[in-house]
């Protein structure tokens, strides 16, 4: 059975005290806190086995690169891929959002074309298709949730059509919580002939991913909210799109051959990863892939369907306090506001109790001024989190309320 009080243990940081007080954290969504076992690995990494990848035939190299690629096959596994060749390591799922955009989007797109998004995208879905559309003289079509946060097939089904091209949309938004039935999105996408990507950085610390389930054309994560390192990030792409798909960046490493005449290009992943990649980055990815695949996630999801119902049911006893989500379907993630508080007031006074929320659009401003606000608060859930916190995180909230409101 799945014990979020023996995993907190793994997590050094969460052990430690804050100001005298316990380090409760509810920001996971932002970015999750990472298990001793990756600090070990990176640790490992840089002070036994350093050397750049792919170029060296010694000992130090070798063993780096064969670290590096045993990363490739460990994210393959953990999204169940066909094959370790179509992972791309990117520095941030940002990147590899922009990578499919200036590759795929702007080879493919032309005037007319339309691009499908929700109105609940995360700004690096958001504005990378919306200037790619400004590019190529695509349009953007979007389609609504409903006023709870539920995905609404219908209108999702009513912005498909002959001219639709791509699909970009989240697993998970990171505002709302709702969980996006992405198999069903990309069948009925497919339908229409448009390609699907799939933005899964919340979805992927809650759910499992199964790409050949899914059948999307290209998946992007990060590294640093599935409990490993920042400034990596990974790209799926089927590989017969990869192939097809010109270089993103040039440099050393990506090539086939050079002369002063012409240049031609890798086959994938090696064409997109120009230059000296993030080595010690990727191999902390592993381990932190390697520590969470040795968690059952139906049990994750059974302990996270009792802790979303559970702070639900806290925060809705709170007066004048309103959740922003919902859905029927939906993560931990719970973005609220309480009347005649600024949320920024409110996490200052909840950061002297030892909790950490996170405030501000999200980097999804078009949402969050849809739903009428300028800024939001926000608690996210981790495999680490537990009812003691989530209690710990309400009365710290009340006790903050009752600050404000006799002030």
């Amino acid at each position: 059975m799945f014990d979020a009080h023996i995993v907190k243990k793994d997590f050094p940081i969460l052990n430690r005290l804050i100001d005298g007080k316990k380090n409760i954290y509810m920001d996971t969504a932002a970015s999750a806190q990472k298990p001793l076992s990756l600090i070990k690995t990176l640790e490992r990494a840089y002070l036994e086995e350093y050397a750049n990848v792919h170029r060296g035939s010694y000992w130090l190299s070798e063993t780096a690169t064969e670290n590096y690629e045993h990363a490739r096959n460990v994210a393959a596994k953990f999204i169940n891929a066909p094959t370790a060749d179509s992972i791309i390591f990117t520095r941030s799922a940002t990147e590899g959002i922009n990578l499919v955009a200036a590759t795929y989007g702007c080879a493919n797109l032309t005037s007319g074309d339309e691009i499908v998004l929700s109105r609940a995208e995360h700004h690096a879905n958001f504005v990378t298709w919306q200037q790619t559309a400004l590019k190529t003289g695509a349009k953007i079509v979007y389609f609504d949730l409903d006023k709870d946060g539920n995905f609404v097939w219908e209108n999702f089904e009513k912005s498909l059509s002959g001219r639709t091209k791509i699909v970009a949309v989240t697993a998970m938004s990171n505002v709302l919580g709702t969980i996006f039935p992405v198999e069903r999105i990309c069948a009925a996408a497919h339908n229409f002939g448009a390609k699907v990507l799939i933005d899964a950085c919340q979805f992927a610390v809650h759910k499992k991913i199964d790409v050949q389930k899914f059948d999307c054309d290209f998946l992007a994560f990060s590294g640093h909210k599935v409990y490993g390192p920042t400034g990596i990030g990974v790209l799926y792409g089927k590989y017969d799109l990869l192939k097809e798909m010109p270089p993103y960046q040039y440099g050393g490493d990506m090539i086939e051959n050079v002369s002063y005449e012409k240049t031609s290009f890798a086959l994938p992943p090696a064409r997109f990863e120009a230059g000296t990649p993030a080595i010690v980055q990727a191999i902390g990815l592993a381990s932190s892939l390697e520590y969470l695949m040795k968690f059952d996630f139906n049990e994750i999801e059974k302990y996270e369907a009792e802790l979303i119902s559970y702070t639900s049911k806290l925060l809705l006893d709170i007066p004048n306090l309103k959740i922003l989500g919902t859905a029927h379907e939906k993560g931990g993630v719970f973005s609220f506001a309480i009347d005649g508080i600024h949320p920024q007031d409110l996490a200052f006074i909840l950061s002297k109790e030892g909790v950490a929320i996170r405030t501000g659009h999200f980097c999804a401003q078009p949402l969050v001024n849809a739903l009428g606000y300028t800024s939001l608060a926000r608690a996210s859930l981790g495999i680490y989190t537990t009812k003691e916190d989530v209690d710990d995180f309400v009365s710290a909230l009340v006790k903050a309320k009752f600050f404000f409101e006799n002030d």
